[in-house]
């Protein structure tokens, strides 16, 4: 299966293991809950999803690299214990909690998170002194005399053989008390996910033509040659750095994370185009509705890779537009939320002492409020950053509602307000501003979006680049979102007819597979 069924199947299980009844028990006795073994190629996505689990689910999360252990770090080191047996005193070994182990009740220690998950990563590989340790900690939840907590969940990952020499196999006993699951490279899910992350448009670009050389593992004559969706994500990252800071990246800097030559060549190749398109057609100017002379003269002759990169390059700067509606909307969403919390407290109106002295304690007890429920907010999102439970994105958001908040409370308390139900006039003359810029916002991502169907509509018609387009928009993340609220005459129009044409296509499949 791809890595986001699998991290719906470890979602689903973390539900049905974690269900209680009335008494307060667990459902699944610990001896039912079968730890989750991952296996797929190096690359995919097995470590990374582990930590979305976690803040998906709001629980805690213990992750260990098993390889870098010793048979004393997973066990525990022996020490003598005097114990009595029958009216006699012996000596007896003894061992301490293993690291491994302590590191769980550390994390419910510091973060008060009764459940979670323990990860733990290259099970497979261990050493030849710790794998009867492994098998033991698979079969009975436990490192030695220690087991793990009730209510987390162990989830294990590993490689097949053929890409890491150091695989053990797992006996039957062994495997027949996890839970397998395969994972193999899926773009179409990767794609989905890189256009939520902000993946550079160039590697979505060249992965879109070139959809074999997202994920390959070759052994050659000349050694291991390697290409893997983790060293596209983090090339892709670097790109990001380096053109913040007018730094190039080159073939040889490709080379450093996709380790398969032709392919580095390939890409590195590719970047020298796409950035010679970005000059050549000037994407910012044809969102605006300022075509240059000669464009589509230009596009009906080039190449279909030139075609494809043009509509990847208008789709990267759409996004880029979307992208900002969408958190600019979800800012307001919050700050809105915390707001009316604060009114419905009271403490911005239904006071009515009228002129004189207590009217000053009224607003003094509004702006207490406010910078209450402001630390109260900026207290709990920095723990959950702290606990692991905060996306990159949710980590964004809170910031900036918090910095937001901050200004309005800024504005209150160096304002000369009469009473508190001017203060509140004020809050809400802030956020209409700001609401107000989010419409003009909203506005002219449309008119964007407008404008690149012109363009699209000009230069390709109702061709693949169109149906790229359109298929793109279904799937990008902030494009979705975006769409839901602006409605685009066109954008539903293609999409119906391009629907219409793919099931004529698979209706026209089945007939020829039938014979008809």
């Amino acid at each position: 299966m791809n890595i986001k069924r699998a991290k719906q199947e470890i979602k689903d299980s973390i539900r049905a293991y974690l269900m209680k009844d009335a008494y307060g028990a667990y459902v699944m006795p610990g001896i039912r809950q079968r730890p989750i073994l991952l296996i797929g190629p190096p690359g995919v996505g097995k470590t990374q999803i582990m930590e979305q689990i976690s803040q998906e689910c709001q629980i805690g999360l213990v992750a260990y690299t098993i390889t870098h252990h010793t048979r004393q770090s997973a066990i525990g080191l022996p020490f003598i214990e005097e114990k009595e047996f029958g009216g006699r005193k012996y000596r007896a070994t003894e061992y301490t909690m293993s690291e491994i182990v302590a590191s769980v009740y550390e994390k419910i220690r510091s973060t008060g998170l009764l459940e979670g998950i323990l990860f733990i990563d290259e099970i497979n590989c261990v050493s030849e002194t710790l794998a009867p340790a492994m098998l033991q900690f698979l079969q009975g939840k436990s490192f030695g005399n220690h087991r793990i907590p009730e209510g987390w969940l162990i989830v294990a990952a590993g490689n097949p053989p053929e890409y890491n020499k150091s695989v053990r196999e797992f006996d039957i006993v062994t495997l027949d008390r996890i839970r397998r699951i395969d994972v193999e490279p899926d773009f179409a899910v990767w794609k989905e996910y890189a256009l939520q992350a902000g993946v550079h448009p160039a590697v979505c670009s060249y992965l879109n033509v070139r959809q074999q050389n997202f994920c390959r593992i070759e052994t050659t004559v000349d050694g291991k040659m390697f290409a893997t969706p983790r060293g596209w994500e983090d090339l892709s990252q670097l790109m990001e750095v380096y053109g913040c800071l007018g730094l190039r990246v080159d073939r040889e800097i490709v080379s450093e994370y996709i380790q398969f030559p032709k392919i580095a060549r390939d890409f590195a190749s590719y970047l020298e185009l796409y950035r010679k398109y970005q000059e050549d057609y000037r994407v910012e100017d044809i969102l605006d509705g300022r075509t240059t002379a000669g464009i589509y003269e230009k596009l009906e002759r080039a190449a279909f890779d030139e075609r494809v990169s043009v509509t990847g390059l208008l789709l990267s700067a759409l996004n880029g537009q979307f992208r900002e509606v969408c958190r600019l909307g979800e800012r307001l969403e919050l700050e809105m939320e915390k707001l009316k919390k604060l009114h419905a407290g009271g403490v911005f109106g239904g006071i009515a002492d009228g002129e004189g002295e207590g009217q000053p304690g009224n607003c003094a007890r509004a702006i207490s409020a406010f910078s209450m429920m402001l630390s109260e907010f900026s207290r709990d999102w920095k723990q959950r950053q702290e606990n692991g439970l905060l996306s990159r994105r949710e980590l964004f958001l809170d910031r900036e509602v918090s910095e937001a908040l901050e200004e309005k409370l800024q504005v209150l308390r160096t304002g000369d307000f009469p009473c508190v139900e001017d203060m509140w006039k004020r809050l809400q003359e802030l956020f209409a501003s700001e609401s107000s810029r989010y419409g003009e916002l909203s506005a002219r991502a449309g008119q964007k979006l407008e404008n690149a169907f012109d363009f699209m509509e000009a230069a390709f018609g109702g061709s693949q680049e169109m149906a790229l387009f359109v298929t793109e928009l279904n799937t990008g993340f902030y494009s979705v979102r975006f769409l839901q609220e602006y409605d685009c005459e066109r954008y539903y129009r293609y999409n119906k007819e391009l629907l219409f044409s793919e099931e004529e296509r698979e209706v026209g499949k089945l007939l020829r597979d039938s014979g008809l």
